[in-house]
């Protein structure tokens, strides 16, 4: 088994279409796989969503809702994929990361990595002094004057670097060498147990700093910028952000907007990131190719969740929209008959546990949430359960790790900018607005569909609660959901309410 993820990745490859992003290795992988074209993460942000797709259950059921919930607090009886895996038998080893954080979960490994076979120094923040070194500056005023608060990303150096430097400089090239060097250590020590490698990119994630060669892929005068920089007509006001995440970089404008000559910037770094991450992965590849492992590998790479490139005005994940919730996923399996195929059945990540257990024939936990994909490798059209299910806390009112606003960081350059955001929300709720509810709360539970984006914003406390507001969008006419339509189809929403309701009581 060789598990893939991409953190920060939304659909933006070749075989999804992109006319910009030169990925050939993933698409490679899709020309003998199946690509599935509406998957979607249970939250657009890294920890839920992990934790999701890892133990096969919902945020609300796990509860691990933000970046700041320690794994450690979440039912552990819950079994995680790897850990499944490794009870059953397999060799189990990650590179890179897979949980939010690396000392998460140390149980579902039987080993670690083979690192005292990599004779490569270590990796840094930066390959130009210039740009380590203003981080170190960031970091330090942010740490004299906030302490610990400051950990939560509230300094930081640019948001991207193109240095001609060799590919192994930056934390994914390293750790894609380590991860080949664990692999033939284990193909050769290991013969008698199967093997479940997990691979984990950290980007596309910011800061977007890859390689020189990467960056000359991409002619930047024929990048344009998101072409709709306004949020959705109608929609909540608590559904956007400010950009938080990428705004604390040095070099980005603290308030206003991005202005086009910046945002092509940002989107050739992003593009040069994806392709960067590209060449690892087809690296990976080779290396299971090499060692004859390939006819007998499942392979499955995943996204953790979008993100907004400047589409509704705002750069980062935490929305509950179709940009932040569709993720890229690729899976290909030994004797699969839909290779080179895709699929427009809707699915989610945590339906990837029981997947991965049928295709190795292993039993499902019966706290599973998800539905296996494994009859959609051999009929991509064969039906599916119909919806995806996601969710945020107030994107607005939250730090970018979802978790509740700081003291310190209102004290920052984001607090004028928090103040925006919030007397937005006031103006739009009215006498419905109460602080400890919006900002600690409230939970925007979002139910896709074939032809719908259903949004309820909610008390979390209580499923059965009447929504604060609704947001329902077209697909059918409006892929982008600039508009929200709720007042004008009110059977539908009537219809995807109750729908969402029974979900949530699951």
């Amino acid at each position: 088994m060789l598990f893939i993820a991409i953190d920060d990745l939304r659909p933006e490859l070749g075989c999804y279409g992109s006319p910009m992003v030169k990925s050939p290795h993933l698409d490679a992988l899709a020309a003998r796989g199946l690509r599935f074209d509406r998957a979607y993460c249970q939250e657009a942000i890294c920890s839920p969503s992990r934790a999701s797709l890892l133990t096969g259950t919902r945020p609300d059921t796990n509860g691990l809702t933000h970046n700041y919930i320690d794994f450690a607090d979440v039912d552990q009886s819950l079994t995680t994929l790897p850990g499944h895996f490794a009870d059953n038998g397999y060799e189990t080893v990650f590179c890179g990361k897979i949980f939010h954080r690396n000392e998460h979960s140390p149980e579902s490994w039987t080993r670690h990595p083979a690192r005292r076979l990599l004779d490569l120094p270590q990796p840094k923040h930066y390959a130009l002094p210039e740009n380590q070194r203003l981080r170190e500056e960031n970091f330090k005023a942010m740490f004299e004057k906030y302490g610990e608060a400051a950990k939560r990303g509230l300094g930081s150096g640019p948001a991207y670097e193109c240095a001609d430097v060799p590919d192994h400089t930056y934390v994914d090239g390293y750790n894609t060498e380590l991860a080949m060097v664990t692999l033939q250590q284990m193909a050769t020590d290991s013969r008698e147990k199967p093997i479940f490698l997990a691979m984990g990119y950290k980007l596309p994630h910011l800061n977007w700093n890859a390689p020189k060669k990467y960056w000359d892929l991409y002619d930047r005068d024929t990048i344009e910028p998101a072409p709709r920089p306004e949020g959705p007509e109608g929609g909540a006001a608590m559904g956007l952000h400010a950009s938080f995440e990428l705004r604390t970089r040095a070099g980005i404008p603290k308030h206003g907007p991005i202005d086009a000559d910046l945002a092509r910037t940002l989107l050739h770094a992003y593009y040069a990131s994806v392709s960067y991450v590209d060449a690892l992965i087809g690296k990976l590849l080779a290396k299971v190719d090499e060692l004859g492992l390939r006819e007998n590998t499942i392979v499955v790479v995943w996204g953790d969740h979008g993100w907004h490139l400047g589409e509704m005005g705002i750069w980062g994940k935490a929305t509950n929209y179709e940009i932040a919730t569709r993720v890229p996923l690729i899976l290909s399996a030994p004797g699969m008959g839909a290779g080179g195929e895709s699929t427009e059945v809707l699915v989610e990540l945590l339906d990837l546990y029981p997947t991965l257990c049928e295709l190795a024939g292993l039993p499902q936990p019966a706290h599973l949430e998800g539905r296996s994909l494994a009859p959609l490798l051999d009929d991509p059209s064969a039906e599916g359960k119909g919806f995806a299910l996601s969710q945020f806390p107030n994107p607005a009112l939250r730090e970018w790790a979802a978790n509740p606003l700081s003291a310190e960081m209102r004290e920052t350059f984001f607090g004028p900018l928090i103040e925006e955001v919030e007397g937005r929300i006031i103006e739009q709720q009215g006498d419905r607005w109460d602080r400890d509810l919006f900002e600690n709360h409230l939970t925007g539970y979002a139910l896709r569909t074939n032809d719908h984006r259903l949004v309820l914003w909610k008390d979390h406390r209580d499923a059965a609660s009447e929504p604060l507001f609704v947001e329902l969008f077209d697909h059918r006419s409006d892929p982008g959901e600039t508009l929200n339509v709720s007042g004008q189809h009110p059977d539908a929403v009537a219809e995807l309410t109750t729908k969402l309701n029974d979900l949530l009581k699951d």
